[in-house]
């Protein structure tokens, strides 16, 4: 039957992944660093994905494509919950060496420890408590997990004044995230959040969790992101436009 359905552009995409939270089907995956559409029965073509591109690589055409099924679709969604998340598919797994900005081997002396800016535990959003008092008016920070660990001034710069969870947005479900998120903002009036993700094309998917939380919880509230090197820079800040 000729119906329409989504096509990838496959010259335009990069593996950003953002598309793939955004399809509620679970018809897309990043697979050899590619969006791919995994089977056309999945997809409802209704285009919720397209917004989520910035390469504009997603295309609704009319073509030839078996009937879209919702009960197949179900049972993928329950077969991907059972499914163990494997690595990243995506660039962002590409193994690189990277060479410390100080230029040397030898271990850097500090006089004393620096000072935590950590007023949490615990930190991963699957274990925190969406009613927790540290939340309450909270501005807060969700960070991917690698990205402390990428960025030296991590708590100063970011954590600061901050309630803090933190996630994988390629290892992590992403269902039970935006849920979790979702009931952490609904309840709390925060003031802010901040997403801060590692400038590899798997990460970026963390904003359209924390966008999609946003939005199922129906409140107004200040979004920014900001994008970190692998060299441990801060690359760029923006604010996130909901819409």
């Amino acid at each position: 039957m000729k119906r329409q359905i989504i096509r990838i552009d496959e010259d335009k995409c990069n593996g950003c992944g953002l598309c793939v939270p955004s399809c509620a089907e679970g018809s897309l995956q990043i697979i050899n660093g590619k969006a791919r559409l995994i089977a056309d029965k999945l997809c409802d073509g209704l285009g919720a994905c397209l917004g989520e591109c910035p390469q504009g690589a997603l295309i609704i055409e009319e073509r030839e494509a078996e009937a879209f099924d919702e009960q197949a679709v179900h049972a993928h969604l329950q077969q991907a919950e059972k499914v163990e998340p494997l690595a990243c598919a995506c660039p962002g797994s590409m193994a690189r060496t990277l060479a410390p900005g100080r230029g040397a081997a030898e271990p850097v002396l500090v006089q004393g420890d620096a000072v935590s800016e950590l007023g949490q535990w615990p930190v991963k959003l699957k274990l925190v408590n969406p009613a927790a008092a540290y939340f309450k008016n909270a501005e807060l920070l969700v960070a991917a997990d690698c990205v402390p660990f990428a960025f030296a001034n991590f708590h100063q710069s970011l954590l600061r004044g901050h309630a803090l969870a933190i996630s994988c947005p390629k290892l992590d479900e992403t269902v039970p995230a935006v849920e979790k998120l979702a009931e952490i903002i609904s309840i709390n009036a925060l003031k802010s959040i901040t997403v801060a993700h590692m400038e590899v094309p798997c990460c970026n998917g963390l904003i359209s969790i924390v966008r999609a939380a946003v939005q199922r919880a129906g409140v107004n509230v200040p979004l920014e992101a900001v994008r970190i090197s692998l060299e441990g820079t801060v690359m760029e800040r923006k604010q996130i436009e909901l819409s």
